[in-house]
């Protein structure tokens, strides 16, 4: 049985919300790179007024947990759990590299993917992904890593998120085999919904009060970060 789930995710410059209510799936999303917290609450209210239901009929609220933007990552965790807890309702974590991944096999059938986000710094968040029964899952960890570090392959791959386009002539000399999907840049709440899915049935829920961002970054490199000390 499909759970009526409710997705946000604000880490990147993306905001992005998704309904998936009795099978049917209501989305909205708006490039919008530092106007989360304006839009994000009202994209909620209007998603849920057109399938006419309230945050109690759900089931769960799904979150994009990072990584992404320290600042976008939070406002999403934090929203989620203002909403989880006005409801009473469990949480679900979804990576963000994974929900791009995810958007590459729905929308253009890859069933190999090399996620990675540009986290700054000359570095990416980076993440390989295979299909596995209709989900995209991890290989290995996701990294925070300077690109020139990534170890080189030429088997053939999607190629997703703002970490390719930041390094594209890098990043495509020592993956020989891929193929960049200009068109999966960001992580979408819409995309979050399969894995939000499979986490609910197999009870992988999280309570609102301990609810946590991923940021891979650590706390000393998140201090040297100019206005952060």
């Amino acid at each position: 049985m499909t759970a009526n789930i409710l997705a946000l995710d604000t880490s990147t410059e993306n905001c992005s919300v998704a309904l998936q209510w009795k099978g049917e799936v209501i989305s909205k999303q708006e490039y919008s790179p530092r106007d989360h917290t304006q839009k994000i609450l009202p994209f909620v209210e209007q998603v849920l007024a057109e399938a006419g239901v309230s945050l109690t009929q759900l089931d769960a609220i799904a979150f994009g947990r990072g990584p992404g933007s320290f600042t976008g990552v939070r406002i999403g965790v934090a929203t989620v759990q203002g909403l989880a807890f006005g409801a009473d309702k469990p949480m679900v974590a979804v990576s963000t590299l994974q929900a791009m991944a995810q958007q590459a096999y729905v929308n253009h059938a890859s069933e190999r993917c090399l996620a990675a986000i540009d986290a700054r710094m000359g570095e990416v968040y980076w993440g390989e992904y295979h299909l596995e029964e209709g989900l995209m899952r991890l290989v290995g960890q996701e990294l925070v890593i300077k690109p020139e570090l990534l170890e080189a392959s030429a088997n053939k791959a999607a190629a997703v998120g703002t970490g390719w386009q930041t390094y594209k002539e890098l990043l495509s000399g020592q993956f020989s085999g891929v193929s960049v999907l200009d068109s999966v840049l960001y992580p979408a709440a819409r995309d979050m919904l399969s894995y939000a899915q499979y986490a609910f049935e197999c009870g992988d829920l999280v309570a609102a009060e301990n609810a946590e961002p991923v940021y891979l970054r650590d706390k000393v490199t998140w201090k040297k970060l100019p206005g952060r000390e």
